[in-house]
Order: C-alpha cells, then sequence, then structure tokens
C-alpha cells in the first residue's frame, strides 16, 4: 500500500510517498508528482522509516532508577514532571526551569496547541528553540518592518534573476525559511535560465562553488557590505520605490544612517573592494527580479 504525505520535518514541506504492509514501512521516496517538491527529498525524510521501526526507539516513558532507566506509566511520568517542576520553581523562583522546544515541534498539531499554555504557564525568561540558533534575526526583522515575526519574506527562486546570498549553505542545509526543496536543481536552474548567483560567505561552501560569483568576506561584517550598498543606492540614485511608496517610511532616516559607511570605507573590514561592492550593487539594482537572501 502507498500513502502520499508531506514530510513534516522542515517548512520545506516535501512530498513523499510511503509504501508499507500495515505497521512496517517498506520505503519512503519522494513524490514525482508533487508540484513543490517534484520528487526530491533530503537524506532526513528517507529515514523516517528507520526512525519508525528501530528497535531502540522509545515507545513508552522511563525513569532513572539508580544508574538504570526503567520503564514507567504516563500518569507517573507526568505527574513527575509537573511534580518537580513546580518544586524546583518554589525553591528557586520560576526563571531556574529552562525550555527548550526543538524541530518539528513547529509542525506538530499538539506542540502547537498545548506548547504555548505550558510555556505560559512556567512563566521562565530562559526559553530556547530550534528558532533561537537559527531564525531569530529573519523574525526580528519581519516585526519590524511588518508588525509581526511570522511574516516572512520567501525568496522566490524559481523566477528571480539575481541571488544575493549571504552566509547560507542551502545545498546542505536546504534554505532555513526558504521553502524550496531541491535547492541544488533550483538554483543550478536559475543560472540556465541566464540569472546569477553571487554568495557571500567566508567559507568556499558546496553552495560557493555552485555560484557565478563568489566574494569572500571577514566574518561578522555583513552589516557594513549591506550598508554600502544601500548608500550607493542613494547616491547613484537607484531607488525607485514606486507601489511600495504609500506605505514605506524611514527613507530618509536610512539615507543619513549609512551615510557614514562608503563602499570605499567598508573595504578593509569586510575585505571586499569598494569597487567590487559599487558594481555588485549596480547589477543587482539593474536586474529585473532580484532578492538578497
Amino acid at each position: 500500500m502507498i500513502h502520499h504525505r508531506t514530510c513534516n520535518i522542515c517548512e520545506a514541506m516535501c512530498g513523499v510517498k510511503i509504501e508499507h504492509d500495515g505497521e512496517r514501512v517498506l520505503s519512503v521516496r519522494g513524490d514525482d508528482d508533487d508540484l513543490f517538491s517534484r520528487g526530491y527529498i533530503c537524506p532526513k525524510a528517507t529515514a523516517l522509516g528507520d526512525i519508525h521501526s528501530d528497535p531502540d526507539r522509545l515507545r513508552r516513558p522511563h525513569k532513572r532508577v539508580g544508574s538504570e532507566w526503567v520503564e514507567c506509566e504516563w500518569e507517573e511520568a507526568l505527574d513527575t514532571c509537573a511534580r518537580r517542576l513546580a518544586e524546583t520553581q518554589n525553591q528557586h523562583g520560576r526563571h531556574a526551569v529552562g525550555v527548550y522546544v526543538g524541530n518539528p515541534t513547529a509542525h506538530n498539531l499538539g506542540a502547537l496547541i498545548f506548547g504555548v499554555s505550558l510555556l505560559e504557564s512556567l512563566q521562565t525568561h530562559n526559553r530556547f528553540s530550534a528558532t533561537s540558533v537559527d531564525q531569530l534575526p529573519h523574525m526580528l526583522a519581519s516585526l519590524e518592518m511588518f508588525g509581526h515575526q511570522m511574516v516572512l519574506p520567501i525568496p522566490d527562486v524559481d523566477r528571480c534573476d539575481f541571488m544575493i546570498m549571504l552566509g547560507a549553505n542551502p545545498l546542505v542545509s536546504n534554505g532555513s525559511l526558504m521553502s524550496a526543496p531541491g535547492m541544488k536543481r533550483r538554483l543550478t536552474a536559475l543560472k540556465r535560465r541566464g540569472g546569477k548567483l553571487v554568495v557571500v560567505d567566508p567559507r568556499g561552501t558546496e553552495t560557493a562553488k555552485l555560484a557565478d560569483q563568489h566574494l569572500y568576506i571577514r566574518p561578522g561584517t555583513d552589516v557594513l557590505l549591506l550598508a554600502a550598498m544601500i548608500r550607493t543606492v542613494f547616491d547613484e540614485d537607484l531607488l525607485s520605490l514606486r507601489r511600495l511608496a504609500p506605505f514605506t517610511d524611514g527613507v530618509e532616516q536610512l539615507r543619513q544612517l549609512v551615510k557614514p559607511f562608503a563602499p570605499a570605507d567598508v573595504a578593509a573590514a569586510t575585505g571586499i573592494a569598494g569597487d567590487t561592492i559599487v558594481e555588485l550593487t549596480r547589477s543587482f539594482a539593474a536586474a529585473r527580479r532580484a532578492v538578497v537572501y
């Protein structure tokens, strides 16, 4: 029997075909008919069947008794967790409890419904997640620019003509919050249709090797490069808000903020020549459909 499903490990949401004979998963393959992923899946999805049938997989709670781990009932496990959490906070304060919420909790309905309630009841400031080490800068920028942290702009890899990619290696990672499975195929298609891919990265990554241009940048100086590019946009009158003008503010404040960051002045800090920064900005501004990721 074959079931057609969506892999929920990450937001790429690849289509999968799961062949099984009841309880036993026989294979997990990419779905060629899925309009989004078009047959692509990563090794994590391929291993879903192995995880399901792994003899070491825990299917019931365990508690430590001395140096041993002993199986226990769900009710006992939940009662123990609730009691110990309350005891810890009563003795040491609310922030003595730390919470880590990992991936793919964001794709789990039960965790989405009840996880927020648990966090609110604990009222601890020490809350960490996969987001903490992954996408919080994206979410903060969206909160400041668009009013909500989940209004996240997604680069349209399949239709852009010019793509600048800073510090990302989606040939390995698939690209956080890009929601585009099979990045090697998609980036290769970008180049085949006459588009250009520029990777800005201190490392010679797999994605950098595929790029039309790889700019080595000193770690931690991306903001200087971007500020110099924005200044070039203003200096060379490359800005055209058009339909965005009625609901875009702060443009003049931005012009003043980037004044100290001329391309020639940030060259030493970034390791990228001023002329290269200017040319990159001109090419990006001249492209019909450009995106920075």
